[in-house]
């Protein structure tokens, strides 16, 4: 369905995507991680025929991205990270246009949506909040009932509530086989929603895993509390992944060596246990540490290195920074692509429409 070979864009300040591969399968739903700045937002304005890769081909439905940009863009919804409006329309009157562009005769979708997500489509674009333009960004990529949904941080901006409706959405969809590729750093909607998960950093995917996968490699971490020091020296320096806390607690973390821990445990006079699992960031972390974000197996794998193990974390974290809508006056920035054609001569603004 989606098809991504070798693809490399660098900007002059040396940033960019580099030797992109990875499908997407019919009916899957894909996760894209990464923090801010890790590549993922230009693969996307690659897949939607947007800007010129350097190297490399992008295809959706073997249709070249580039060459037949407006095949693609009908057949996509698309909610950008940073959605650019007519800011001096109503809501109301911005759905409309896009129908017009789609040559969408039913509107029903439109009202569901509207319904489901409470927005008030009466209002100027220039008045809504933060939340208000997500939702109707959200509307305008949802209202044609596409077979494709290519959504980059969609729940930006969203209380939590309508995050959590959003995400029903998103399963409704994906019982109904619709194909989902989903940018975001918030690792929670990954783990709920996807099937698999590529991984960027500094634009090189490091790893294309199965979320299964990753939640098996998800390790515990107890808290032990020792009678004595001794007991607690005898534990801190045991071939497990075990650190001294305090003079009477060590913390352990175990992968699957659960009876090199508790044969130990037993010839020490242990006071005090608790546990605390690795959430699915934990894991994802992993790949953020030290070395060549270039070097990848096949499989998904860095080579070389586990995704799992007893060294620290690398300390890039992963942004929580939420992407804001900057204004833009009555007019859309520069030229903008607005529905299936990019309005003006430029079709690689920086900034799209949430409904392309």
């Amino acid at each position: 369905m989606i098809e991504v070979q070798n693809l490399t864009q660098t900007y002059p300040s040396g940033k960019g995507v580099f030797d992109l591969n990875f499908t997407i399968e019919k009916g899957e739903v894909f996760g894209y991680l990464g923090p801010n700045g890790a590549g993922k937002t230009t693969t996307i304005r690659n897949l939607l025929g947007f800007t010129n890769p350097g190297h490399g081909s992008a295809t959706v439905n073997g249709i070249d991205c580039r060459r037949h940009p407006e095949q693609i863009q009908n057949m996509i919804g698309y909610l950008p990270g940073e959605i650019a409006f007519f800011e001096h329309m109503t809501g109301s009157g911005f759905l409309k246009f896009l129908q017009s562009l789609r040559r969408t005769q039913d509107g029903s979708r439109k009202e569901e949506l509207i319904h489901l997500f409470e927005l008030d489509d009466r209002q100027k674009i220039s008045k809504m909040s933060k939340g208000m333009k997500q939702k109707l960004g959200i509307v305008a990529a949802f209202m044609h009932d596409p077979d494709i949904y290519i959504l980059d941080e969609p729940t930006s901006g969203l209380d939590p509530f309508m995050q959590n409706i959003f995400m029903d959405l998103l399963e409704r969809e994906k019982l109904r086989e619709k194909t989902i590729m989903l940018s975001s750093h918030i690792f929670e909607e990954v783990q709920r929603i996807c099937s698999r998960a590529g991984i960027v950093r500094e634009g090189r995917i490091v790893a294309i895993e199965d979320i299964a996968a990753l939640n098996t490699m998800k390790q515990r971490t107890y808290t032990v509390t020792l009678g004595n020091e001794k007991d607690t020296d005898t534990l801190a320096d045991s071939p497990l992944a075990a650190v001294k806390h305090t003079n009477r607690q060590v913390l352990v973390t175990v992968g699957e060596n659960y009876r090199e821990l508790f044969t130990l445990l037993a010839k020490l006079e242990v006071t005090g246990f608790s546990s605390q699992q690795q959430s699915l960031e934990d894991v994802f972390m992993k790949y953020y540490g030290t070395g060549d974000p270039g070097t990848q197996q096949a499989g998904g794998r860095p080579a070389g290195k586990s995704p799992v193990g007893n060294k620290p974390v690398g300390n890039k974290p992963v942004g929580n920074k939420p992407v804001g809508n900057k204004p833009v006056g009555n007019k859309p920035v520069g030229n903008k692509p607005v529905g299936n054609k990019p309005v003006g001569n430029n079709a690689d603004a920086a900034k799209e429409v949430g409904h392309e």
